[in-house]
């Protein structure tokens, strides 16, 4: 269990960003290259997770925990996998129509849990094999055939068909033909997954479907500005692990004379004047602790350390405002934040570590913890796993803070400006010239 294995350490950005890429080092199977979603043992691979790691090697060679060959072997092992394992409408293929089943068996690649076929995570997966491709640029054969599959699996993703006949990209599919009933329309991490699909080589969705999806963004005014609502914190910062937001915007951010970026430094203005509120009197809310996010909580009713009942949400996308809010707070979320409120990461990341400093499982932190419930110490409720999302989250956000690495990467993919220039998105970067 993880309570048995915390130990109590400073809380250096550094030493998380170090410990939160070996994460992808640690659990990630030696024959195909695929991420573990979690640290539980036999957790399965989550194509997304698989995503992140393909994304943080590149940071991992910059940074020296990896030889730049080594990483291009891993990242090469894992192009290999993915291109050469079997893609059918059958219920045990790895992927259909170049989009892949959102958990896969670590060894086998066969889909696991009865798993959707998943538009969005597909999208995580395959801005990490873009990512790998743009950073390997080197001459050898390693890096020219990382290149070459990372085209290929791009290529394959038949994103039109993905429509489902309809206006709007879907959720996901099931075999052995059955579209989910949900669909991409409003503001969400999908904002990612309608870029890639804009910019594809092949099977490109149009603009069109763009505006759909922005059809039914929601705005409300904060202090006096416009702001595109989103409650959990993950919405915000997904796409912009890999999109480079900044001082540029699409046709819905124009109009309202802002953009995503400064969106989301809103955002989490908002969240930190939700813990100060604390409208639930949940223990340990305050303007230097926040984080709310999609993560793994208790469940069920149960007794806070105060005396009172609480409904606990279990797995939920938490948020403020406006979200469900049990008291669960996801530790890495404000270190996740460093490019958009650095002061408020590092006040966040001060009050952890005096408030909380045996939350680390192995220098990370873990999906998320509740200290109103009873726990063994300060911390309370302690998820007991460490999630391949957050870790990848951090290693990205952590760079993209520091030098804007990550950003840089990806505004040299022809296929990035070409889907945002697609969605209507102008001014900064895009205004300068192409790279080749």
């Amino acid at each position: 269990m993880l309570q048995q294995t915390r130990n109590t350490e400073r809380f250096q950005v550094d030493r998380l960003q170090s410990a939160a890429f070996d994460y992808f080092l640690r659990y990630s199977d030696a024959g195909t290259g695929l991420v573990a979603d979690t640290s539980l043992p036999d957790a399965p691979s989550s194509i997304a997770a698989t995503g992140f790691g393909l994304s943080c090697y590149p940071v991992g060679v910059e940074r020296g925990w990896i030889g730049r060959g080594e990483a291009a072997g891993r990242v090469l092992m894992t192009l290999r996998f993915l291109a050469q394992s079997r893609q059918g409408s059958d219920a045990l293929a790895t992927g259909y129509r170049g989009f892949y089943y959102h958990f896969l068996h670590m060894k086998t690649g066969e889909r696991v849990w009865q798993c959707e076929l998943s538009t969005i995570d597909t999208a995580l997966l395959i801005a990490g094999v873009l990512t790998a491709g743009a950073y390997f640029s080197g001459d050898s054969a390693v890096e020219r055939e990382i290149r070459a599959l990372a085209d290929k699996l791009y290529a394959r993703v038949d994103w039109r068909w993905a429509l489902g006949r309809g206006e709007i990209l879907t959720m996901g599919w099931r075999p052995p033909g059955r579209f989910l009933k949900y669909r991409w329309q409003g503001y969400s991490e999908a904002l990612l997954l309608y870029v890639l699909a804009l910019g594809a080589p092949h099977h490109a969705i149009g603009p069109e479907h763009y505006r759909e999806f922005t059809a039914a963004y929601a705005w409300t005014t904060v202090d006096g500005a416009p702001h595109l609502q989103a409650a959990p914190l993950f919405v915000h910062l997904f796409p912009q692990a890999w999109l480079d937001l900044r001082g540029i915007g699409d046709a819905p951010m124009r109009d309202e004379a802002t953009d995503y970026f400064d969106n989301t430094c809103r955002a989490i203005a908002l969240q930190r004047a939700h813990a100060e509120r604390n409208p639930g009197d949940f223990a340990g809310y305050g303007g230097d602790m926040w984080g709310l996010s999609a993560c793994g909580g208790p469940a069920g009713r149960q007794r806070l350390v105060d005396g009172r009942w609480q409904r606990m949400l279990g797995y939920a996308a938490r948020g403020a405002p406006g979200g469900p809010d049990d008291g669960t707070l996801a530790p890495w979320a404000p270190v996740a934040c460093l490019p958009f409120a650095a002061d408020a990461s590092q006040s966040a990341l001060a009050e952890l570590e005096n408030c909380y400093p045996g939350i680390l499982c192995e220098s990370r932190f873990p999906g998320g913890f509740n200290p109103s419930l009873p726990g063994v110490g300060p911390e309370g409720w302690v998820d007991d796993r460490v999630v391949g999302l957050d870790q990848g989250l951090v290693v990205m956000m952590i760079e993209n803070a520091r030098n804007g690495f990550v950003w840089e990467l990806t505004r040299s993919i022809p296929a990035i400006r070409r889907g945002l220039q697609r969605a209507d998105f102008r001014g900064g970067w895009l205004e300068t010239r192409e790279t080749a």
